[in-house]
């Protein structure tokens, strides 16, 4: 069984913790990048599908190839962000399945032909592992500016001209300015947003 996390750990990953929209000028490299994936992908998803799919766009040609996709308010914070992530899934994620998940033999049978399932289960899962990425992100010290204000088409013609995968949304990460922080937005209570059954 496992243990709580002791206050330290839980301010680190949530209490603490903030969306962030100003970084260091300090870069992310190649390690740290392969140790968020390492970490994330042991999130569970549905049937284990992990139809997640990141791209981190760290060099200027690929930051050009983001900034026109961007909403105003998002691009001169995304341009200053070390590494800008984006979401995505892969449309074919079910051909994986057989690996992934061979408890259930047919599992990728569900998908073939089936667009609308593709589509759902990709979007939430990708959604899922993207949030894994921020806890992951928060681990190792870094912080993460998660966002939706972006052209998606605009993304995947840039990024993913075949049309395999489809992005989700964007992570900007690195290590944060606590300037750039705004004032931090109150929190709905168990009231609003649960009920035990």
């Amino acid at each position: 069984m496992s243990e709580a996390l002791n206050e330290t750990a839980l301010k680190q990953l949530f209490l603490d913790a903030r969306t962030t929209n100003k970084f260091q000028p300090r870069a992310v490299d190649d390690a740290t990048l392969q140790e968020l994936v390492a970490l994330m992908k042991w999130g569970p998803t549905s049937m284990n599908a992990q139809p997640g799919r990141i791209v981190f766009v760290r060099s200027p040609e690929a930051k050009a190839r983001l900034k026109g996709a961007l909403m105003g308010g998002n691009v001169d914070k995304t341009m200053a962000a070390p590494v800008t992530a984006i979401i995505a899934y892969d449309t074919e994620f079910h051909e994986h399945l057989p690996a992934q998940f061979p408890a259930m033999p047919g599992a990728r049978d569900m998908f073939h032909g089936n667009a609308p399932l593709i589509e759902i289960t990709g979007l939430r899962n990708s959604s899922l592992q993207g949030a894994y990425l921020i806890l992951a992100a928060r681990a190792l010290g870094l912080d993460a500016g998660p966002m939706s204000g972006f052209d998606n088409a605009a993304v995947d013609k840039a990024f993913f001209p075949d049309g395999k995968w489809k992005s989700n949304f964007l992570i900007n990460l690195g290590y944060g300015d606590p300037s750039g922080n705004w004032p931090r937005g109150p929190r709905l209570p168990f009231e609003t947003m649960a009920r035990i059954a």
